[in-house]
Formats: structure tokens, C-alpha cells, sequence
């Protein structure tokens, strides 16, 4: 699988909270085409971090306890990775760090859209990773 890479520089969009958590992610190329559309789906529990480094444990389906994820609409990725099985790590330009890892029994995240490459990290997690 390859890293999603292609988030850097794109932008929050839109936050959606149920059983899951979504959040939409958007960039336009210098000739204004869009050149990244995507969304992230979490469907296990996720750390998010700010830029003091007060760590949260979210879950979701967990209603106003996802409230600190607002705080992620506009902002800008500045940094994307996927470490180990399936570890996903993102950062944003304000200092928030947005951490997935993989669950030993569920799906934990996936990414799709236009202009990323499909993930889904399944249950234990992946390998062969691509940078």
C-alpha cells in the first residue's frame, strides 16, 4: 500500500461524526483544477494531539466527546505518514498531530477519493508499505 502522501498541503474541509469519524480533505493545482478530494474514514479509537501537546483518546460514536476535532476544520496537512503495520500520523499546520493505529480485530481507518491512492487498513494491520 502506499503512504498517502498526496494530503500534504490539502485542507480540512468538512468533519462528520456517527459510528464513524470522517473527515474530508481538498487541494487545487495551480491551474485551479482540484487535485486532491479525499476522505479520511477512523472507525477505531485515535489519538489527537495539540500543538501543547495535550494528547486525546477518541472514539467514535462517542457524540461530544469528539469535539476537539473541530478544531481541525481549515487547517492545512503538513505532514502525512504510515509507520509499522499501519500506523497512521498526521500533522497540521497549527501543531495538532492526528494519530490511527491498527486494531488487532477491526478495520481502523481507510482513505479514498480523487487524486490519493485507496487504503484500508484492515484488521492486524498491513504491510509493504510505500513511500
Amino acid at each position: 500500500m502506499k503512504v498517502p502522501a498526496e494530503l500534504v498541503g490539502t485542507r480540512v474541509t468538512r468533519t462528520a461524526f456517527d459510528h464513524q469519524v470522517r473527515i474530508s480533505f481538498t487541494d487545487q493545482a495551480p491551474d485551479g483544477r482540484i487535485r486532491v478530494d479525499g476522505e479520511l474514514v477512523i472507525e477505531t479509537p485515535f489519538t489527537l494531539t495539540d500543538a501543547s501537546g495535550h494528547q486525546a483518546l477518541l472514539t467514535p460514536a462517542t457524540g461530544p466527546s469528539l469535539a476537539p476535532l473541530l478544531g481541525l476544520f481549515a487547517r492545512v496537512v503538513t505532514e502525512a505518514e504510515v509507520t509499522g503495520q499501519g500506523t497512521l500520523s498526521l500533522g497540521f499546520d497549527d501543531g495538532t498531530r492526528l494519530g490511527v493505529e491498527p486494531d488487532p480485530d477491526y478495520e481502523s481507518w481507510n482513505l479514498t477519493g480523487s487524486g490519493v491512492d485507496p487504503v484500508l487498513v484492515g484488521p492486524g494491520g498491513e504491510t509493504d508499505w510505500q513511500h
